[in-house]
């Protein structure tokens, strides 16, 4: 190790390693393992997210002087939940969609009645809590009900023929006959922005409920039922159409769609992070960074962490080692790479123990950046 240059800065951007490690975890573990070989250099943790479960955990972690400030909400199922949003020292505020409303919180699923109304209570409490900025992740939805629970905890109206408030979850869209937006809270001065990696629409074929109803245990009859209400939602909703074909509308069983109506703007997931916790500050005079992900396959260049790390690295002209569960595409565009797969002899030993192999793929990687 004498030919090593003492003192290099070295980034850890790991995504959530699905099921197993959230992305904070997987930078330490990556660090612990750099640290064994390589001591004296600087590592630089910046767990990454893409809008999916773990994007508060990402930012808390890489962004100094976060809060984090817990609320009880209403679960998808109305039992409560213990949640919490995060503050950012410039006043904005991370919410999470999966800590109030996603689908672990769910046994069983409820397909046509799971609703995203803790979401919503969460986001109000932020802009009751002062946020001057929201910074929406909606990844991980445990419903299809087009964000209208999100909505009807920041005060817009829902009626029926009666003029009551339907029940909660996609069931209640089909009776639905008058939507005042109008009547929503208004969007804090920095504005909304959506996290996000899903690009789908609302409808049809490629949207909420064909696509992510049966994830969500929606039967093949039931997915009709999801997608005819969510119809039924757009005739009422002002440029309905327009906002429902906007790439992302169908993200989270379409609270894409009711956020957008509410306001917010669509600001991918990868990107939007990284922007979000100074990556590119970060990637300035470092070494290397390493980036990483459960499993690296044909998908992870279509606006996953890894490539999103790997072009912002291209750019400041820094090399990229590449870490994952298991390598399955070509990596020979990164400087080095470790699966955790091989280093554990197989995928379901690398499972049991995820922290163990990423804290070997850590010391690998500082061993063949020597």
């Amino acid at each position: 190790m004498s030919g090593r240059t003492a003192g290099r800065r070295i980034v850890l951007a790991p995504d959530s390693f699905k099921g197993t490690a959230t992305a904070a975890e997987a930078a330490d573990a990556l660090a612990r393992g750099w640290r064994s070989v390589a001591p004296d250099d600087e590592l630089v943790e910046k767990p990454m997210a893409d809008g999916g479960e773990g994007t508060l955990d990402a930012f808390a972690v890489a962004v100094p002087g976060a809060e984090r400030v817990p609320v009880t909400v209403t679960g998808p199922d109305d039992r409560p939940v213990a949640a919490e949003w995060l503050r950012l020292p410039d006043g904005s505020a991370v919410v999470e969609l999966a800590l109030a409303s996603g689908i672990t919180l769910l046994d069983p699923l409820r397909p046509l009645d799971a609703h995203t109304l803790g979401f919503g209570e969460a986001i109000a409490a932020a802009l009751d809590g002062g946020a001057t900025r929201l910074l929406l992740a909606i990844g991980g939805s445990s419903s299809t009900d087009g964000g209208v629970g999100a909505l009807v905890a920041l005060g817009a109206g829902f009626h029926d023929a009666t003029g009551a408030r339907p029940g909660l979850g996609n069931r209640g869209l089909g009776v639905l006959e008058r939507v005042d937006l109008g009547a929503a809270r208004a969007l804090p001065a920095g504005g909304a922005l959506i996290l996000s990696d899903v690009t789908n629409p609302l409808l049809g074929p490629d949207g909420a409920a064909a696509v992510f109803g049966p994830q969500k245990g929606a039967s093949t009859d039931q997915v009709a039922v999801l997608e005819a209400n969510l119809v039924h939602l757009v005739h009422l909703v002002p440029d309905g159409a327009a906002v429902a074909a906007a790439p992302g509308a169908g993200a989270a069983g379409g609270t894409g769609f009711g956020l957008l109506a509410w306001g917010a703007r669509m600001a991918g997931g990868a990107g939007a992070v990284a922007d979000a916790i100074g990556l590119d500050d970060a990637l300035d005079g470092a070494a290397l960074v390493i980036t990483g992900e459960g499993r690296f396959d044909g998908q992870s260049a279509a606006g996953k962490v890894p490539s999103e790390v790997a072009a912002r690295a291209a750019a400041a002209g820094v090399p990229v080692g590449l870490v994952a569960g298991a390598i399955t595409a070509d990596a020979s565009g990164f400087a080095a790479s470790a699966s955790l797969s091989e280093l554990a002899g197989s995928g379901a030993a690398a499972m049991a123990d995820p922290l163990r192999w990423l804290e070997a793929a850590g010391a690998e990687l500082a061993r063949a950046h020597a």
